[in-house]
């Protein structure tokens, strides 16, 4: 166990024994104690609530497997905040009363250590600010997280239009798996959060800076949530171009197996007529004449008007156009990809 306690409003970081953890926050006003457990669960494990001596009724804290949560109870209140940490999900659990902010994790959190890097140039008001800086940097981690799979969507997106290979099916359907665990990670967890802090907004005594944080809080989820749904909408139209390059790649196959067809079965035909069996074919054709006449003359002539047909008909003519404009686009696609990422400077 590594517990770090932050002293506020400075943001002062140290790292402590718990049991000097736990005599600060019953003597301090303003406070940050964050404690980091082992990944694996020991079977003779303390819960964490009874180590820091806090009040009862805590055993969700720190807890492994726990949903998501967000509660008042009286002049305390108590959190599950799913954070992005490698692009997996993992559950911080928070506890907050007037003087104090205890967070509680297994394995380290990158989460923890920007909250503290931002302390001392934020310098929050008082602990409720600092869990809302907490709060704040969890919905950050998901924008991050979704941000950079759009992006690697995209790029992938042109990569196909350059080259198409069969690994691309696969790095796309880990963008599209993603996209939906962010979304069922983060979705229930602003259900509850915005349920609970518009009945906290409806009490009359709850104060105006507070007020402004809930909805600076809510407007950031808002942000976050659009851009993960931004990031599903853009895997499935990458699916869809992948999905038109294949049926377009297999019409120029269709098309040039046509024309195989077109100049080969008369000749075919051809072939099998005059190969039959029969007495008059063997007994009356036997001339040399008549033979090149009907193994060479004939099938040039059919061959001659398969290929006017074709001419007529254009069909080289788009096969050679569908080819040039293949081209055309694969050296375009970079290009209009600078474009898009230099028309969103924000990200």
């Amino acid at each position: 166990m590594i517990v770090l306690v932050v002293s506020m409003p400075e943001g002062v970081v140290a790292e402590t024994h718990v049991s000097e953890a736990r005599e600060r926050l019953t003597a301090s006003d303003f406070l940050l104690v964050d404690i980091e457990l082992p990944q694996e669960v020991s079977p003779d494990e303390m819960p964490v609530a009874d180590q820091l001596g806090l009040a009862e009724g805590l055993t969700w804290l720190g807890r492994q497997g726990e949903s998501v949560r967000a509660e008042y109870l009286g002049d305390r209140a108590g959190f599950v905040v799913p954070v992005v940490e490698a692009d997996q999900v993992t559950h911080l659990h928070a506890f907050v009363t007037e003087r104090y902010l205890v967070t509680v994790h297994r394995g380290p959190l990158a989460l923890i250590k920007t909250l503290t890097a931002r302390l001392p140039h934020e310098r929050p008001s008082d602990i409720v600010a600092t869990l809302f800086l907490l709060l704040q940097e969890a919905l950050e981690s998901f924008r991050r997280s979704a941000v950079e799979a759009l992006l690697a969507a995209e790029d992938l997106e042109d990569e196909m239009f350059e080259r198409r290979h069969p690994e691309q099916v696969y790095q796309l359907a880990r963008l599209r798996r993603h996209a939906a665990l962010l979304h069922h990670s983060l979705l229930p967890y602003l259900q509850v959060m915005d349920e609970t802090l518009t009945r906290r907004m409806m009490n009359p005594n709850f104060p105006e800076e507070r007020q402004r944080l809930v909805r600076s809080y809510q407007q950031h989820a808002r942000l976050v949530l659009t851009n993960i749904e931004s990031l599903q909408e853009a895997t499935r139209r990458v699916f869809g171009s992948y999905s038109s390059l294949v049926s377009g790649e297999q019409n120029g196959v269709i098309n040039r197996l046509t024309i195989v067809s077109t100049i080969f079965l008369p000749l075919s035909f051809l072939t099998g007529f005059f190969g039959m069996n029969f007495t008059y074919m063997t007994n009356e054709l036997e001339s040399k004449v008549i033979f090149w006449l009907l193994a060479v003359g004939l099938q040039a002539i059919v061959l001659f008007i398969a290929l006017y047909m074709l001419h007529r008909t254009r069909l080289w003519r788009k096969l050679r156009e569908a080819d040039d404009a293949d081209d055309r686009g694969a050296r375009a696609r970079p290009t209009s990809r600078i474009g898009r990422r230099s028309s969103n400077p924000g990200w």
